[in-house]
């Protein structure tokens, strides 16, 4: 019987099995190879160059730099994005009406073509005919070229990340805010927490635990995702300001076609993702272990 009900088991579960290792484990465990040969696009020949590539990332200047770039895009970009968000989700939840059109309009950069929206950013950014340089002059500051300006360039990108960022995480804290039991509020009344800041503090926000490590989570691995602005607005520059490590995978592979080399990088940013998502995992069993 035992047997029996092993067998159907592999058989119910052997389709996703399938559809993990042709969808998700197969490639990744594809990349991992490929990092270790020397293949370039296109040719024929590929031999076996062990760890040549990542001893050659070590040395590469401009792997550093897009590292760096993308580690100050995720330091700059998460905390904003989340807390914003956060901000959002508290004002909505405590508005009396026309919540149904503030997730709307809010959610709306999430549901836009990144691509798209690049380009009306551009013009906004623009240093003469943008908006934003426009409304700072008319109060006598003199704005840069965002995108051309080595020092404000990633931040620009930032902020358009944030933009987009915000909608997903007010959602998914508006889910987390729905969770906590009303009773928990009533009796913090009870024991005389009345002041808005004070419920916060001692309901709110220590229920908000698991959904706020879960945004965090989501939203840096979608800021080391980010490749779609540097593409569109900056290609990297101005000097390797903006290069990011999608970004220079994208330029090792379909550019130079170095494939290997890429696939190396590929690597690279995989293990930080599944870094990210290992402390997520972490964190989420510690508070659920009370610890």
């Amino acid at each position: 019987m035992g047997r029996a009900e092993a067998m159907a088991a592999w058989l119910l579960a052997g389709p996703a099995v399938v559809l993990m290792w042709l969808m998700l484990l197969g490639p990744a465990v594809v990349v991992v190879g490929l990092s270790l040969t020397d293949w370039t696009f296109g040719s024929p020949d590929i031999g076996f160059a062990g760890f040549a590539n990542y001893r050659e990332l070590w040395d590469d200047r401009v792997f550093w730099i897009s590292l760096r770039n993308t580690l100050a895009y995720v330091a700059f970009t998460v905390p904003a994005s989340v807390f914003l968000g956060l901000g959002v989700a508290l004002l909505i939840e405590a508005g009396e009406s026309l919540k149904g059109l503030y997730r709307t309009l809010f959610f709306l950069p999430v549901t836009s073509t990144l691509l798209a929206m690049a380009l009306v950013f551009q013009f906004a950014l623009h240093p003469t005919a943008g908006l934003i340089n426009q409304a700072l002059a008319a109060v006598g500051i003199t704005g840069p070229d965002w995108l051309k300006n080595p020092d404000t360039a990633l931040y620009a990108l930032g902020l358009i990340g944030i933009w987009q960022a915000v909608g997903l995480n007010m959602v998914l804290f508006l889910a987390g805010l729905k969770a906590i039991p009303g009773d928990l509020y009533d009796a913090a009344s009870v024991d005389g927490v009345d002041s808005a800041w004070e419920r916060f503090r001692r309901v709110t926000w220590p229920m908000l635990g698991p959904s706020l490590v879960f945004v965090v989570t989501i939203t840096a691995i979608r800021s080391f995702q980010v490749f779609d602005t540097v593409a569109v607005l900056t290609e990297g520059g101005p000097n390797k300001a903006t290069s990011v490590l999608l970004y220079q995978m994208y330029q090792e592979g379909l550019s130079f076609l170095r494939s290997a080399y890429a696939a190396a990088l590929t690597c690279v940013f995989l293990a930080f993702v599944l870094l990210l998502t290992w402390a997520q995992t972490r964190l989420l069993d510690r508070r659920r272990d009370g610890s």
